[in-house]
């Protein structure tokens, strides 16, 4: 599957750079970015499963496009199953430390901001969720030393080097 023929999905907990590094792919590439994530701010977390979910179903299978996903879109089987029509799956990941650290940073995190015990809350998260990134993925990137620039680079490379029909 050539990625410039397919999206390039993008997954990972918050603090992957997903957001910034879909962007990036998209300034590199001239692929438009959808970016799913962007909606959780503005209608919390249930509405925003729902919302995310319809959105990624109407995504038609052959779509040209950098599709950026919020982190717990891997939780529902039929997002799953969408996200492997859509075309290469890119699991943004990090150490936990790292992780948490840059999605503390950004204050646009309810999710996160409003857990009494940020770090433990996170960790749980990271815990349930990363079994399902990595049986999801096409492929991982460890984003713990890359700037958004780097990491780019490396999904660039890595799409690229994915053999037909994968």
């Amino acid at each position: 599957m050539n990625p410039l023929e397919h999206s390039i999905v993008l997954i990972g907990m918050m603090g992957a750079g997903k957001s910034t590094v879909g962007a990036v792919l998209e300034r590199r590439t001239g692929i438009p970015c959808v970016d799913l994530d962007e909606i959780f701010s503005r209608d919390g977390e249930a509405g925003f499963r729902d919302l995310e979910a319809k959105i990624l179903a109407d995504l038609p299978a052959g779509l040209r496009a950098i599709v950026v996903t919020g982190g717990g879109i891997i939780l529902r089987p039929e997002n799953r199953r969408k996200l492997e029509q859509l075309g290469t799956i890119v699991w943004l990941d990090g150490a936990p430390e790292v992780l948490l650290a840059r999605a503390t940073e950004n204050r646009n995190r309810p999710l996160l901001n409003n857990a009494p015990d940020r770090r433990g809350f996170f960790l749980k998260l990271l815990n349930e969720r990363r079994p399902l990134y990595e049986q999801l993925a096409d492929f991982r990137v460890d984003t713990t030393h890359l700037n958004q620039l780097e990491t780019a680079d490396r999904v660039l490379r890595e799409t690229a080097a994915l053999p037909e029909g994968s």
